[in-house]
């Protein structure tokens, strides 16, 4: 382990950069952000973990991640050094730059999927994330507008999920959902005016649940390219919900009626 103590040094001041989309885009890298998502990189992607920084008091306490550790570059910093990589208030002692994934194909992306269009919030895209990780979608489809998978409060959200959910990016929403239909995928749009979710005839094994926008939903070109257009029905005062609940309920449904 080489050591490195000033916040000045290149290397920090590369792995600080990642905190930016410029950032990862430059170098093809993202940063995982303490113990649990080191691990989650290390254990899903040992190849992919270029470098680890770890505190210099907490080093011991980490042997067991660092010895997983295939080819990655092991620095030790002081803690207002590694607090200088991260955006946690509190770090945990341990932070890693990732490789970023290839986007993977369409065909790829397994019988469950998700494609979001214009989902802003980041928190809302790494919880979607993290539910379909738990519900069974095996891939996510991200088209522009959604929020960067890969920033900091996303992969925080996703809670490692982001290495089980293989990620495609797409150009044009309803373009990938023309596509995905043409693969036999029965696409699902979520409306506020669509039919009964719970009334539904039975579906094909492959479907692709579309998620929208927070306020706007799905566009109306993506609504058209669907197969089928569903709603969850609102038996109190509420008009809808959000992205990311609306998604959970959705996800375990289909799945527990497969």
């Amino acid at each position: 382990m080489a050591a490195i103590t000033s916040t000045r040094n290149p290397i920090i001041q590369a792995a600080k950069a990642l905190q930016t989309k410029a950032g990862r885009e430059q170098s093809g890298l993202f940063l995982c952000e303490g113990e649990h998502m080191v691990a989650e990189a290390l254990q899903a992607a040992p190849q992919d973990v270029v470098t680890l920084f770890v505190a210099d008091t907490k080093a011991a306490a980490f042997a067991g991640l660092l010895s997983m550790a295939r080819s990655a570059q092991v620095y030790t910093v002081p803690e207002h050094v590694l607090a200088a990589i991260t955006q946690v208030k509190t770090p945990q002692g341990i932070a890693a730059t990732v490789r970023l994934p290839r986007s993977a194909a369409l065909d790829g992306l397994g019988q469950r999927v998700l494609l979001l269009e214009n989902v802003q919030d980041p928190g809302n895209v790494g919880t979607i994330l993290r539910t379909a990780d738990a519900a069974g979608f095996t891939g996510c489809v991200l088209t522009p507008g959604c929020a960067d998978a890969f920033a900091p409060k996303t992969l925080r959200a996703t809670m490692g999920s982001i290495f089980r959910v293989r990620i495609a990016f797409a150009a044009d929403a309803p373009a990938a959902a023309q596509a995905l239909c043409a693969m036999g995928y029965a696409v699902l749009a979520s409306l506020l005016d669509g039919d009964d979710f719970y009334a539904r005839a039975a579906l094909p094994q492959r479907v692709c649940l579309t998620i929208g926008n927070e306020g706007a939903g799905i566009t109306q070109a993506l609504a058209q390219a669907a197969t089928h257009r569903y709603s969850l029905p609102m038996r109190g005062g509420a008009e809808s919900l959000n992205a990311a609940i609306a998604a959970a309920v959705f996800m375990y449904d289909l799945v527990n009626r497969s």
